[in-house]
């Protein structure tokens, strides 16, 4: 059990950096939890799930006291998060351990792409309608997600803000809202059906995601340069995906 007092050091970098994005941290703190021993369905993605609440929340109410969210995309896909995560919980419990990590891996590795292409939309804005029918759209499909395999899905949130007009910071603000609204509503099914807490771990494991997120968010909501955060951490999502394909499924 020893191994998980560096979880919370290795969380506060995390935070720190993903809440920048906009993003929670779980693509990497769940398979960081799997590795040091806990469980993948009843511990890791629970565990994950909270971190990543902690994290997009702290930095949501950084965001939103700059007022940097932008409430009009943000409430559509948080709703339609929220309403559809508990769906991808229920196949979580249903379905076996490995075909759950391949999926975690080609998500991370999809995620990591989007980071590292560098691809921007064609100039124009979406309209009103447009934004909401993206939110409720693909928030629905991001919400199934989030609730398999433990993730608050802002990998994706951003690119598809993006493409909805946002600027690059808005974007990564409102990201950080709706990825607290689906975290929740992923990690509150996750503890009413298998989550088995480890109360220490979780604890040392929140404060180390809070303290890195406020510092995190703070940085960013003065001053965004992140695209050679997001260089960085793209490379580390693939390196991710790819130790889940080789070490918890091909040698597994």
């Amino acid at each position: 059990m020893s191994v998980f007092y560096l979880a919370p050091p290795i969380f506060f970098v995390i935070a720190f950096v993903f809440s920048m994005l906009g993003m929670g941290g779980s693509q990497l703190y769940v398979p960081i939890l799997y590795w040091m021993g806990m469980d993948f369905k009843t511990e890791a993605v629970p565990l994950g799930m909270l971190l990543n609440v902690v994290n997009s929340s702290s930095a949501a109410i950084t965001y939103g006291r700059r007022k940097l969210i932008a409430w009009p995309v943000a409430i559509p896909f948080a709703v339609a998060m929220i309403v559809f995560a508990p769906l991808g919980v229920w196949l979580n419990v249903q379905l076996p351990v490995k075909p759950l990590l391949v999926f975690f891996a080609l998500f991370t590795a999809a995620a990591a792409v989007l980071m590292l292409s560098g691809w921007k939309p064609k100039g124009g804005e979406m309209s009103p309608k447009g934004r909401v029918t993206l939110g409720l759209t693909a928030g629905s499909g991001l919400g199934i997600v989030a609730g398999l395999i433990g993730r608050g899905g802002g990998s994706f949130v951003v690119p598809l803000l993006y493409i909805a007009g946002l600027e690059a910071k808005s974007a990564a603000a409102t990201s950080a809202f709706v990825v607290t609204c689906s975290g929740t509503s992923s990690f509150i099914s996750h503890l009413a059906t298998a989550a088995q807490p480890q109360w220490w771990a979780w604890i040392a494991s929140v404060v180390a995601v809070l303290l890195g997120s406020q510092l995190g968010s703070r940085l960013m909501a003065g001053r965004m340069k992140s695209r050679a955060v997001k260089q960085v951490f793209g490379w580390v999502l693939l390196a991710v995906a790819a130790l889940i394909i080789i070490k918890d499924v091909i040698l597994n």
